[in-house]
């Protein structure tokens, strides 16, 4: 891969990190939930699914999934009852006077677990990945040292898009430390799970 065509790439992640979606919601969530330091974990399930998609479409079984209907189905309808189920839990999370030393303890393996499935469970960004890597692979090239390069750059910038979403989320709460406005936060973040699930629910295969 030349240079040019990896800064290409490069700017093509942000460009792809900085658009909002479920990622990003869970990312704040949980920065606003557990503070920065707790909450980051949820990126790191986020990138673990990201790092297995592109396996995924680089040992070919993303087009399986592009063209297979039921594979797609399931895989979608699955992610939009896990979004529909964080906005319930999000909904009904109890609320009391915070500070920046009495949040909740968030155990980092669940969230792991939690990005990861929000991630996973999205059959357009494996379909994504598939239309987007190709374009800039060089088929003169090493393929696997390529889809390293390229796994590397995803993987790191998203990782500083999702500590800028859960750090500003985290800051948030020394403004909004009263159960009133914890609850407004609380429901808020609910119904933008549930947007998210909704937008989930109208993606068709292509």
């Amino acid at each position: 891969m030349s240079i040019e065509t990896w800064l290409a790439f490069f700017v093509a992640c942000w460009l792809i990190s900085l658009s909002p979606g479920a990622g990003a919601v869970a990312s704040m969530a949980s920065g606003m939930n557990y503070g920065f330091a707790r909450g980051y974990w949820n990126a790191l399930g986020l990138q673990l699914a990201l790092i297995l998609q592109i396996v995924i479409v680089a040992a070919g079984v993303g087009a399986l999934l592009a063209t297979s209907a039921l594979a797609f189905a399931v895989i979608k309808w699955f992610g939009v009852l896990y979004l529909l189920y964080l906005a319930i839990r999000q909904w009904r999370a109890p609320v009391q006077a915070m500070t920046l030393d009495h949040r909740p303890i968030g155990r980092p393996l669940s969230l792991v677990l939690r990005g990861f499935v929000i991630n996973f469970s999205n059959p357009k960004a494996i379909i994504f990945i598939l239309a987007v890597l190709p374009q800039f692979l060089d088929p003169g090239r090493p393929m696997l040292m390529q889809y390293l390069v390229m796994t590397v750059t995803m993987v790191t910038v998203d990782l500083v898009v999702m500590a800028g979403y859960t750090g500003l989320a985290a800051r948030a709460l020394r403004l909004l430390n009263s159960p009133r406005q914890q609850r407004l936060l609380n429901r808020s973040f609910a119904v933008m799970f549930g947007v998210a699930a909704g937008l989930l629910a109208t993606v068709r295969r292509v």
